[in-house]
């Protein structure tokens, strides 16, 4: 089963190169498989949904539901418990960012995928797959007279004007106050110190200050 998910989601995730492709989803996996250890989660059902957690992202779809209805159908073809596909399928869809509008996560195996997935959009690999993103978005990296957004709608996050570095204090910089469990705390403190440490350089630089 966990196989043919690796093969399924290695296919979709080829044409990607927006921070969301296989390497995202093996690092995610790796972490997911780890917190899973630490916190007592069933390790299966978090292996599989952070392997699948991209797969249905409206992102990176026509539109949520016809990412839901490609998850779907590979789902139907899996000799999967009707119980351990619906703590999958309420996993993925419940992990996503939004805006910071969705309700806190319930179930542990759902925190420990969450917190999986926002560490790999912090630290050194956040950083990159930050710009990664833009790249592909042609999001300009950068308006000193672009402030970042303090409220947004779910539609404001994803189609509101920004700036690269904006996205730092829009979401990376509040994700260290969001983890559920304790690791992954513990990581994303760490990970939030690098990137703060970025874009601080980031600026000085920008602005031509030698010091």
């Amino acid at each position: 089963m966990l196989r043919a998910a690796r093969a399924f989601v290695q296919g979709d995730a080829a044409a990607h190169t927006d921070g969301h492709d296989w390497p995202h989803i093996e690092r995610v996996t790796a972490l997911a498989v780890e917190l899973a250890h630490r916190m007592g989660a069933d390790p299966f059902i978090c292996e599989l949904a952070a392997l699948l957690h991209d797969v249905p992202d409206e992102k990176l779809n026509e539109s949520l539901e016809a990412g839901m209805a490609k998850l779907n159908a590979w789902l139907d073809t899996q000799p999967l418990e009707a119980g351990t596909r619906e703590a999958v399928v309420h996993i993925i869809s419940s992990i996503s960012y939004a805006g910071g509008q969705r309700p806190a996560v319930s179930s542990l195996e759902a925190q420990v995928v969450q917190d999986a997935d926002r560490l790999d959009a912090l630290g050194a690999i956040g950083i990159a797959r930050t710009f990664a993103f833009a790249g592909a978005r042609g999001r300009e990296m950068y308006d000193p007279a672009l402030p970042p957004r303090e409220q947004m709608t779910r539609e404001e996050y994803r189609n509101g004007r920004s700036t690269t570095i904006n996205h730092f204090y829009e979401k990376l910089f509040k994700l260290k106050d969001l983890m559920n469990t304790s690791y992954g705390k513990e990581l994303a403190e760490q990970r939030h110190g690098f990137m703060v440490q970025f874009v601080e350089q980031f600026k000085r630089e920008w602005e031509g200050r030698f010091s």
